[in-house]
């Protein structure tokens, strides 16, 4: 059956497939609305039924996603697990028998074997099982979801597309949905009247193509005066669901008619900053489906935008994503990955892609911007994803926080993958919503972030900062003779003196360190061996560094950790490859519990996290850590035989070693630099820029290479650590200042503009600082569009340095403004 867009005449003959067709090739919600109101016999109020069976359910749906794109994301989700089900139907297998695959992962490996959708031919042709379909004008886009999937029977709509909180695929364990809410968070997005349509036929052919129309009731005026709200309601003829018998459908596919499977509109779909499908909504959808089991395509409409370069796109995940495009914008030597076993959460595992500060020929301001247009478009710098589909996240601000990972200088540089799917279920069950949009903000969810800071802030990030710091080494001007004389200048305001005091430690100057004048003994210089590491796609080696002969003893102090080394010649990211990457994995061949009566007791095999708790990284340059912590559940003198398997493709490789708990070692003193204080911090010394480089000081790449942006506009960029100001980079070479440095002749002149420049730039600095801290204000704006974004405070301090303050400061002193007042 070809559908052709009829006239605007209302029909004669309202058969069912006349009905489909004329609200599937509807433009707008305007048409759909005027199809309904020219047919009021078909459409009457007795053919409409409450969504889910349900009126009270509004809140229900009302209140899932917050924003479109998750929404969508439960659509396309359902449509890969109805693709999953085809497959094991088709198989002959029970999707809720033994035999049915355990996970998301075991269903791929069971229903696609030698699938390699890395091939470009093999991922396209898969695609098309799965499309997203631009329709309807730029300014009111509508979506259309195709799947060839399992597809529903009419009779069975009511117990699947439109029911809720069901659950029926609780009991399937390789799917994704559970409680049949992820067909109804769209609808909320969809216009003023909440335009659905839905339509299906079941894979095997068998039975009719049914359609039902999803709308938000419109009350009347009694209902209005007695119900509180609305409800969502859908459309069925004579108290069925509407069907009619097809052998295909044009419904204007990529490269195919509808033959079975399901197919859903979604009028007026709501979504800002969008507008090309096969690009922007590609992009978007790619950071919620990190990792999908299946490929997508995205596809424009050439009459909506006809210069688009490519009407069709593969969407396969932000994963993919990075591994294809990675050596344009990851600096790979820094990313990582990490795994913990412990006995609350479970098993999760951290993976940090780190971006380059610079790209190609790009400024850093530009790089930035490139990348988080690329890969932020959603402002997801700390995803949480099961089953490779993010179900909560948390913004940049957590990498530069204080309270979080405390690195500002990475924070426009780092994506975080936490994988959830290992994860003990009770522990999982308390950290998502249900809306799978969102983190619970529970003590569950505390627990998961506390981890990820104490252990991403002694990994390898922590050396990237010092790194990336190094850059900003040159020595910073001395504050002390300015406090001094600004001290003195305050002598007639002493709350104004308090106020920074309770901020920074106001101190006479720095003290001079002593020099040891004294020649020190010279030692001839040893050469350094350098060993250069021959990466392998799959090891050969895998070796516990140190162990010799036999099956090594690690003794464990109780309450203390043990690194562990592993040599291995495996290439750094074959853990965190999209294709056949490998893993490590510990387990735990027996235990044996000292009595205390000089005897042991011979224990079972355990999972690992009954007895220790484990870390490990990724491979380094031939090297990968795992660190072991004994749980309470210890005590001196156990010990456990331990296996660990590097696995490889027909050749996994093993080491086994034991682990003896030995008696605990005495109380380490902190170093004076590990023991937190509360006491203000110092003055911070100010940094003085300019564009080209300097003898003595920074220029505009130092910064840059520091991921600190630096331009003419720019003023200052204040370094913020640890909720403490740190230093004050002052741009020499602004735009303000050569202006107002343009209008001078004089060298005095000149040297008096500087330092009214750099003096006022500094104490307005530590001035607005110690107010925000001591008043404790938090910042938010609104972007593009129209969300609320939080700001960090270096970021409000630089931007209202930026915005004419500097400007004003430098050409209205007291003197003018007085004599503005005469």
């Amino acid at each position: 059956m070809l559908l052709h867009r009829p006239l605007s005449k209302p029909f004669v003959a309202m058969v069912p497939n006349r009905i489909f067709e004329k609200l599937f090739l509807a433009q707008t919600e305007a048409e759909v609305s005027d199809f309904i109101a020219q047919n009021p016999t078909v459409f009457d109020q007795s053919n409409w039924f409450p969504y889910g069976a349900d009126e009270n359910y509004f809140g229900v749906i009302e209140s899932q996603q917050a924003s479109p794109i998750p929404a969508l994301v439960e659509k396309i989700t359902n449509s890969i697990d109805a693709v999953l089900m085809r497959k094991c139907l088709m198989s002959g297998i029970d999707p809720k028998g033994v035999d049915a695959p355990k996970s998301m992962e075991e269903a791929i490996d069971k229903f696609y074997p030698n699938h390699n959708w890395d091939l470009r031919q093999n991922q396209r042709h898969q695609a098309q099982n799965i499309q997203i379909l631009a329709d309807g004008p730029k300014e009111e886009t509508s979506l259309i979801i195709y799947d060839d999937g399992e597809g529903q029977h009419p009779k069975d709509f009511e117990h699947t597309f439109l029911s809720l909180l069901k659950g029926n695929k609780t009991e399937i364990h390789f799917v994704q949905g559970k409680f049949n809410m992820g067909g109804s968070g769209a609808l909320v997005f969809c216009g003023k009247n909440r335009y659905q349509l839905i339509g299906s036929k079941k894979f095997d052919n068998s039975g009719e193509f049914g359609f039902t129309l999803v709308r938000r009731h419109v009350r009347n005026a009694l209902e209005k005066q007695t119900k509180r709200h609305t409800w969502y309601e859908f459309f069925k003829i004579d108290g069925n669901i509407a069907s009619f018998p097809i052998t295909e459908l044009d419904l204007n596919l990529y490269q195919r008619k509808f033959i079975t499977g399901t197919v859903i509109k979604l009028f007026a779909f709501q979504m800002k900053g969008i507008t090309d499908i096969s690009r922007d909504l590609n992009l978007s959808l790619n950071e919620f489906l990190f990792e999908p089991a299946l490929p997508i395509f995205t596809i424009e409409k050439e009459a909506r935008y006809p210069k688009t370069p490519q009407m069709q796109r593969e969407l396969f995940g932000l994963k993919r994503r990075l591994d294809k495009q990675g050596d344009t914008y990851l600096d790979k030597e820094w990313n990582f990955s990490e795994v913990y076993h412990e006995p609350k959460i479970g098993s999760v595992k951290v993976t940090v892609y780190v971006f380059k500060s610079r790209i190609e020929d790009k400024n850093v301001k530009d790089s930035r911007l490139a990348i988080r247009r690329e890969f932020f478009k959603n402002g997801m710098s700390i995803m949480y994803g099961l089953n490779g589909q993010i179900q909560g996240f948390d913004a940049a601000s957590f990498i530069s926080s204080s309270k979080g990972l405390d690195f500002q200088l990475l924070r426009d540089h780092l994506l975080i993958h936490v994988d959830c799917t290992n994860m003990n279920p009770e522990f999982r069950d308390e950290l998502f919503m249900a809306s799978r949009d969102r983190l619970k903000d529970g003590d569950d969810a505390k627990y998961l972030k506390a981890l990820l800071i104490k252990n991403l802030t002694k990994s390898k990030l922590h050396d990237l900062y010092k790194f990336r710091k190094s850059n900003l080494s040159v020595e910073g001007t001395d504050t002390g003779e300015l406090m001094k004389n600004m001290a003195k200048s305050l002598g007639i305001n002493k709350d104004l003196l308090t106020l920074i005091q309770q901020t920074f430690k106001l101190e006479e100057g720095k003290k001079e360190k002593s020099k040891d004048k004294s020649p020190k003994k010279e030692y001839p210089k040893k050469e350094r061996e350098v060993t250069i590491f021959h990466p392998k796609r799959f090891p050969s080696i895998f070796n516990l560094k140190g162990a010799k002969d036999g099956t090594p003893m690690i003794q464990i102090p109780l309450g203390d950790d043990k690194v562990l080394k592993f040599e291995t010649d495996a290439e750094n990211q074959y853990f965190d490859r999209v294709e056949e990457p490998g893993e490590l994995k510990i387990a735990i061949l027996n235990y044996r519990r000292h009595t205390g009566g000089g005897g042991t007791e011979r224990g079972l095999p355990s999972e690992p996290t009954d007895f220790i708790s484990v870390n490990s990284t990724s491979p380094d340059k031939g090297t990968i850590k795992v660190i072991l912590h004994p749980n309470e559940t210890v005590g001196v003198g156990d010990a456990f035989e331990v296996k660990a398997t590097l696995t490889s493709p027909g050749n996994d490789l093993e080491q086994y070693f034991i682990v003896k708990i030995s008696n605990p070692e005495g109380h380490k003193v902190p170093k004076p630099e590990e023991i937190e204080t509360s006491e203000p911090s110092g003055l911070p010394d100010y940094y003085l820029v300019y564009k080209d480089a300097k003898e003595g000081f920074q220029s505009y790449d130092d910064l840059e290479a520091s991921s600190i942006e630096m331009g003419f506009s720019t003023i200052m960029h204040p370094l913020i650590e640890s909720d403490k100001l740190a230093g004050i980079y002052i741009n020499m070479d602004s735009q303000v200042l050569t202006r107002y440095k343009s209008k001078l002749k004089k060298e005095e002149q000149l040297q008096f503009a500087d330092r009214k420049y750099i003096s006022s730039v500094y104490f307005h600095t530590i001035m607005l600082f110690a107010i925000t801290k001591q008043k404790k204000y938090n910042f938010n704006r609104t972007d593009a569009n129209g969300q609320i974004e939080e700001v960090e405070l270096s970021d409000y301090l630089k931007d209202v340095f930026e915005s004419h303050y500097s400007n004003f400061l430098l050409n209205y002193g007291a003197e003018e403004l007085m004599q503005s007042l005469d």
